[in-house]
């Protein structure tokens, strides 16, 4: 199988690439997402579109399972806590009782002036 050469030209400005005179042509350092391979390039952005579009797809799948997992976590907490506030009923230990306030702390009965 032969390998397909990339061609130099750039649909933008509808002729061959300028390179580094070209804002978008830009220096990539790093892992390529599908091979494992260092890579230390440059190239045109429109080009590193796909693969840094993969890159972000992997970090996103490890960002959520991370997520999961901390979810997972507070779910067996949760249960946990249930759990011994359960068994605390059960052997007579009363909740507390909490009234609250009819009126917060911080605030004035009405008539009062402010100083």
């Amino acid at each position: 199988m032969s390998k397909l050469k990339k061609g130099n030209f750039c649909p933008l400005i509808k002729k061959e690439c300028i390179g580094l005179k070209c804002a978008w042509f830009t220096q990539i350092r790093g892992v390529n997402p599908n091979t494992g391979q260092e890579v230390d390039e440059w190239d045109c952005s429109v080009n590193w579109l796909p693969m840094t579009t993969l890159e972000v797809a992997q970090r996103s799948l490890s960002t959520a399972a991370a997520v999961e997992s901390f979810r997972n976590e507070v779910v067996k907490a949760n249960e946990s806590n249930q759990q011994l506030y359960i068994s605390a009923i059960n052997q007579g230990v009363i909740p507390a009782q909490i009234t609250p306030l009819n009126q917060p702390l911080n605030t004035l009965p009405e008539g009062e002036d402010k100083e």
